[in-house]
C-alpha cells in the first residue's frame, strides 16, 4: 500500500494531464498493485459471505478519472483507490463493504452499508427497525465499534408516520444506513491489512445483511409491479 499511496500523494500535488502522462507507468503499478490487494480483499469476504458471488477487481474497483462535466473542481484525477465490494458488484444497488485509500490530506476511509438508499429502501428499513423490537440496536451493538453509523444530512424530525418517542428515533431519521471508520496511516500500511479489514467486515455482516434484506425486498416489489403493468 505504500507504492499506492506514494503515487497518491504525487497525483495530488500534480493533478493534471501532462504529469499524469508522463507517469503513465507509476500510475498503471500502483493501479496493479490495488488490483491484486482487491482480488486478495474479496477472496477473504467470500469466505464468510458467499452471497458476494462470484466478483473481480473489475467490478468493484473505480476508474481513476473524474467526472468534472458538472463540477466546479476540473482536477482530472481522483485522488484515492477504492474498492466496493456487494453482491453483484458496484452497480447493482445492493449495500457492500468498501475500501478507499486517498492521498495526504483527504484520508482513507472503511465502510459498510450505502449512502444512495433510493426512497422505497428507506421507507422499508424504517418500517423493519421499527417492527423489530430492538433487532437493529442489537445487531449495531456487535459490530467492531471503530465503526460508527453516518448521520449525515439526517432529518431533523422523525418522519410520519414513525414514532418520535421510540428508543429506535434517531434511526428513523437517517438518510443514510452506513457504519463508518477513518483509519490512520499506520493502519492502512500495516502488514496485515487485509486480515484488519476482514475483521472489520466480518463483524458487520449482520448490519449489511439487514440492510440487502430491504434492498432485495424492494427490488422484489418493482419487479411486480413491472410484470403487473405488462
Amino acid at each position: 500500500m505504500k507504492e499506492i499511496l506514494a503515487f497518491l500523494n504525487e497525483l495530488a500535488l500534480h493533478n493534471d494531464r501532462v504529469w499524469f502522462n508522463a507517469h503513465k507507468a507509476e500510475y498503471l503499478s500502483a493501479a496493479a498493485r490495488f488490483n491484486d490487494f482487491s482480488a486478495g480483499l474479496i477472496e477473504g469476504i467470500r469466505a464468510f459471505d458467499d452471497t458476494i458471488g462470484p466478483l473481480t477487481p473489475k467490478d468493484c474497483t473505480y476508474r481513476i478519472y473524474r467526472d468534472i462535466r458538472f463540477s466546479k473542481d476540473k482536477s482530472p484525477y481522483k485522488t484515492h483507490m477504492g474498492v466496493y465490494i456487494n453482491r453483484g458488484g458496484k452497480k447493482s444497488g445492493y449495500s457492500g463493504y468498501y475500501f478507499h485509500v486517498g492521498a495526504k490530506g483527504t484520508g482513507h476511509i472503511v465502510a459498510v452499508g450505502d449512502i444512495c438508499c433510493p426512497p422505497d429502501v428507506l421507507k422499508i428499513l424504517r418500517e423493519d427497525i421499527q417492527m423489530g423490537g430492538g433487532d437493529f440496536r442489537r445487531i449495531l451493538s456487535t459490530v467492531d465499534p471503530r465503526l460508527v453509523i453516518d448521520e449525515t444530512d439526517a432529518l431533523k424530525r422523525v418522519p410520519a408516520p414513525f414514532p418520535a418517542d421510540s428508543p429506535d428515533a434517531s434511526y428513523f431519521k437517517l438518510k443514510y444506513y452506513c457504519l463508518g471508520y477513518a483509519p490512520d496511516n499506520r493502519f492502512v500500511t500495516s502488514k496485515d491489512l487485509t486480515k484488519r479489514l476482514l475483521d472489520i467486515f466480518q463483524s458487520s455482516k449482520p448490519f449489511l445483511d439487514y440492510i440487502n434484506r430491504a434492498v432485495e425486498y424492494a427490488h422484489e416489489e418493482q419487479v411486480s409491479l413491472n410484470n403487473y403493468k405488462l
